[in-house]
């Protein structure tokens, strides 16, 4: 352990140090723009791969023009992806709400039965019961300061009204007295995608879990592990994260069965590419396939990659043939 003794310096001196490191600077009006909108501290990730030594040293005709293409083809990616989350993520919310609704009645999550284990249940009705908690404290201080308007009474009951409706949760908690929390319909939309991959995973019936997972093309584990995969790689892209040469804590599992179309590049390849972007891109493409499949995504992912043709897709987990393969040609 040692003192930390570096100091803070301006964009301007981080562009000098840049280029005593070997780093080429063609544009450094540009360059120090991109600087004063990207903080030298995030881009250093995107430098790594053109560091040669512990000193940071570039290797030979290293641009800050590729850093910042590579940047912006990262930040685009994460977009697209985070679009297909979104999506894949609402209808996984529909099917299990769908199932577990129709096949168990409204309330089916308040039983204790219809879960594996209880710690994980009881923490899934504590985060409703929160919700439920704070938007009734959130309503009832709005009531506050609409009590406090100079306007008449009717005026007020309206607008008391159109906040109660803001929220489904507040309007249950304000509108039923039992069951205390929310139906099955409503849950499923108020928790996080990482609290919904729990709530499957813990659900006590495989046949419940297979039937949620048919509905999306899939086997129960390929939906477990997808959910968890997917939960992270969310949390990555709404951080602003890197993506594009992340090599994730998990590794999700693959299809064993060849009722799951997968890559071949994945299922003939080194294990190692299942925990990059590899993996990632075909899990949400064959959600999209199922969920959205007039969405276009498959062609806006290969109109990114051909815009930034550049980009080191090894890194990725992908060969440079990858859109051949005939996973990517399924419409």
């Amino acid at each position: 352990m040692m003192a930390f003794n570096k100091p803070a310096i301006t964009p301007e001196q981080q562009l000098t140090l840049l280029q005593q490191r070997g780093l080429s600077i063609l544009d450094r009006p540009r360059a120090l723009a991109f600087l004063q909108s990207v903080s030298f501290f995030r881009l250093t990730s995107y430098m790594r791969p053109f560091q040669v030594n512990a000193q940071h040293n570039f290797i030979a005709g290293t641009g800050f023009r590729q850093l910042a293409e590579l940047y912006d083809f990262d930040r685009r990616l994460r977009l697209l992806v985070i679009d297909a989350i979104e999506r894949a993520e609402v209808a996984v919310r529909g099917h299990i709400s769908n199932h577990m609704g129709t096949t168990y009645e409204s309330h089916w999550y308040l039983d204790a039965k219809h879960f594996k284990n209880n710690d994980q249940h009881n923490r899934l009705l504590d985060e409703i019961r929160r919700k439920q908690d704070n938007e009734l404290r959130d309503y009832h201080r709005e009531c506050q300061r609409i009590d406090k308007l100079k306007t008449d009474s009717t005026r007020k009951a309206k607008l008391k009204q159109k906040r109660q409706q803001e929220s489904y949760a507040r309007h249950y908690a304000l509108t039923y007295s039992t069951p205390q929390l929310m139906p099955n319909w409503a849950m499923v939309e108020e928790i996080t995608l990482g609290t919904l991959s729990h709530l499957y995973k813990n659900l006590s019936k495989d046949s419940d879990k297979k039937a949620i997972a048919r509905g999306l093309g899939l086997e129960a584990p390929l939906l477990e592990s997808w959910l968890h995969t997917l939960t992270a790689v969310r949390n990555i892209c709404a951080h602003h994260s890197r993506l594009w040469n992340r090599e994730l804590g998990i590794k999700p599992a693959v299809p064993k069965s060849r009722r799951v179309v997968w890559p071949d590049y994945l299922r003939n390849g080194n294990g190692n590419l299942h925990t990059r972007a590899a993996v990632i891109l075909p899990i949400l493409q064959h959600f999209m396939i199922y969920c959205a499949p007039h969405a276009s995504w498959k062609q806006r992912l290969a109109e990114l990659f051909n815009e930034f043709p550049n980009t080191p897709l090894a890194r990725m987990g992908l060969p440079n043939d990858w859109q051949q393969d005939p996973f990517w040609q399924i419409i």
